[in-house]
C-alpha cells in the first residue's frame, strides 16, 4: 500500500512541478506525506497496535521509511542520471523489493508487540 500512495503521489508531484525543481525535491516531499497517510492505516488495520504511543510508534515508522527514502536518494541519480532512465520507471524499479522488506522490518521491530518483551 506505501508504495502505491508513494508512486502516485511522486507522479502528481512530478507532473505538477515539471521541470520546476529538481526531481528529487518532489521525491522527499511525496515522501513525507506518504509517511503521514499510511501509518494510520498500518497502525489500526494491518498490524492491529494498540496501548503504545502513537508518537512512539509513528517515529519508528518514520525510521523504517528513512531507509527506503535513502535508497531513492541514492539510487534514483544513479538510474536517471548515469543509465538514463525516466523518473518513474527508475522509482517503480527501486520499490520492486520494498514492499516484502518494508512489511518484514515493521513486524519485526515498528509494530511488534513489545508486552511479550
Amino acid at each position: 500500500m506505501t508504495a502505491v500512495v508513494y508512486y502516485c503521489l511522486l507522479g502528481l508531484g512530478l507532473a505538477v512541478t515539471g521541470n520546476s525543481v529538481p526531481y528529487l525535491f518532489p521525491v522527499v516531499v511525496c515522501h513525507l506525506i506518504t509517511v503521514v497517510i499510511v501509518y494510520p492505516w498500518y497502525r489500526l488495520v494491518v498490524f492491529r497496535v494498540s496501548g503504545e504511543s502513537w508518537v512512539t510508534g509513528y517515529l519508528r515508522f518514520y525510521v523504517v521509511g528513512l531507509s527506503f527514502l535513502g535508497a531513492s536518494l541514492a539510487g534514483l541519480p544513479l538510474l536517471v542520471e548515469f543509465a538514463g532512465i525516466p523518473v518513474m520507471v527508475a522509482q517503480g524499479l527501486i520499490i520492486l523489493a520494498s514492499p516484502p522488506l518494508s512489511y518484514a522490518i515493521n513486524r519485526a521491530w515498528t509494530f511488534r508487540d513489545r508486552s511479550a518483551a
